[in-house]
């Protein structure tokens, strides 16, 4: 998401918010990865969802997913935000995330 009031032809990186938690994650330098219409999850809250719905299996009632924007039937994740990300998107956002060359991100161990 884009903090109110950003000029689209001039984005800076303070601009590019998390949709979860609303902390400029390019400023930030967070690790992020971008769904559909320019949302995004920073690495801080794929974490914590990872956590909860994959370890904890205690995600949150299926709902319009922010990152995908479908209507998933499977739990999901919503941060301190009204964003949720289902679980499909959780999966593949921690995939590209742990992939990428340019983060130093791991998904957390459920052990």
């Amino acid at each position: 998401m884009r903090r109110d009031g950003t000029n689209p032809d001039d984005v800076q990186p303070e601009d590019v918010l998390c949709d979860f938690c609303l902390e400029p994650a390019w400023a930030l330098n967070r690790p992020c990865v971008e769904g559909h219409h320019g949302s995004i999850i920073c690495g801080v809250c794929l974490s914590k969802a990872w956590v909860v719905v994959q370890c904890e299996r205690d995600g949150e009632a299926p709902a319009t997913c922010t990152m995908c924007l479908e209507d998933r039937d499977e739990p999901g994740w919503r941060g301190d935000t009204s964003a949720h990300i289902c679980k499909r998107c959780i999966k593949q956002a921690a995939g590209a995330m742990h992939k990428s060359k340019d983060w130093d991100w791991t998904k957390p161990d459920c052990s």
